[in-house]
């Protein structure tokens, strides 16, 4: 199945992403979009970004290894991989998303996850195969936290920075 989540204007700050209906946590499909918007925030503001994403990990934050992990996948100004996730966002625009921004996502039929785990495929545009997001839902409250994704894989350079393009 394909699910679309767009935004009107992308959350700058958790307190604008939890006034997102979305925010709710109440879709895997929600979460992961929503995944999308905060990476988007990070070359920006690192640590505004680093709290919505405590956010959609509930109960199980970063560890200091995941921020790491983030510190290292945006050096050399690879700021440009979460954008191309939005729709309309191509190599040729340098990853310029259409407005709303939108993230269109599949159920992974790659990999099948256990019970109360839920793997979504988000397609890039820089990249031939689509990268995987992977929730955890909490049957007490029943949201959806971020458990896993692998978004952040290199993609091809734009063309603004592709010195062969």
């Amino acid at each position: 199945m394909t699910y679309t989540v767009s935004f009107e204007k992308l959350p700058e700050t958790l307190e604008e992403m939890k006034s997102l209906p979305e925010a709710g946590l109440q879709r895997p499909q929600d979460t992961a979009a929503l995944t999308v918007a905060a990476l988007n925030v990070y070359p920006g503001n690192k640590e505004e970004a680093i709290r919505m994403l405590d956010y959609l990990r509930g109960p199980r934050p970063l560890s200091e290894m995941d921020k790491q992990f983030l510190r290292d996948r945006f050096m050399d100004g690879k700021n440009y991989i979460p954008r191309s996730y939005f729709d309309g966002s191509t190599v040729e625009n340098n990853y310029t998303p259409s407005v709303p921004y939108t993230v269109t996502m599949s159920d992974s039929h790659a990999r099948i996850a256990e019970e109360g785990y839920h793997i979504m495929d988000l397609k890039s545009a820089g990249a031939d195969s689509a990268r995987t997001v992977t929730l955890r839902n909490k049957p007490s409250t029943g949201e959806w936290f971020l458990w896993e994704q692998t978004l952040l894989a290199g993609i091809r350079e734009p063309n603004e920075q592709n010195v062969w393009a």
